[in-house]
């Protein structure tokens, strides 16, 4: 059934927006809801029929805790656990940082478009970024704590 998903944020987004999520306005699939007690925070996505909870405590009543036993309440819902991918990017975590990588979807590519391997005559290129990049950034992260005229780029 092609619209069975489609059938379902019909039914699901207005749920959460009762729960007490606020639906994105720049992207109508994602929602937030932050528990103003503790201060957690849940950042929900919706694809088709699936669901993806960014979450940073899953102990027994927390914020996600209580918002899955809801939601297995009203639907026939399974937690599949850590996301290791989604939409094509890899996802992995450590302790103080999550890394994302579209490495096996470029591999991919490669193999569909171009069997024979990358052509020789190709040049490797670098972003069209200055090498400097970063320094600049917390440079100017910096200037707009203490300058009232910062670039709207940093608001």
């Amino acid at each position: 059934m092609a619209q069975a998903g489609r059938r379902w944020q019909r039914t699901l987004f207005p749920w959460l927006t009762d729960y007490g999520f606020t639906q994105s306005s720049s992207d109508p699939c994602i929602f937030t809801l932050r528990d103003k007690t503790s201060g957690e925070q849940l950042i929900l996505g919706c694809y088709v029929d699936d669901l993806f909870i960014l979450h940073r405590d899953s102990s027994d009543g927390s914020l996600y805790a209580r918002f899955t036993e809801s939601l297995s309440a009203r639907w026939n819902v399974e937690d599949e656990g850590p996301a290791s991918d989604l939409l094509n990017v890899e996802i992995e975590r450590s302790d103080d940082h999550v890394t994302l990588s579209q490495a096996s979807y470029i591999r991919h590519m490669v193999e569909t478009f171009l069997p024979d391997g990358v052509l020789t005559h190709i040049r490797p290129s670098h972003t069209p970024a200055a090498d400097d990049l970063p320094k600049l950034v917390k440079s100017a992260v910096a200037n707009k704590a203490s300058d009232p005229a910062s670039p709207d780029l940093l608001k």
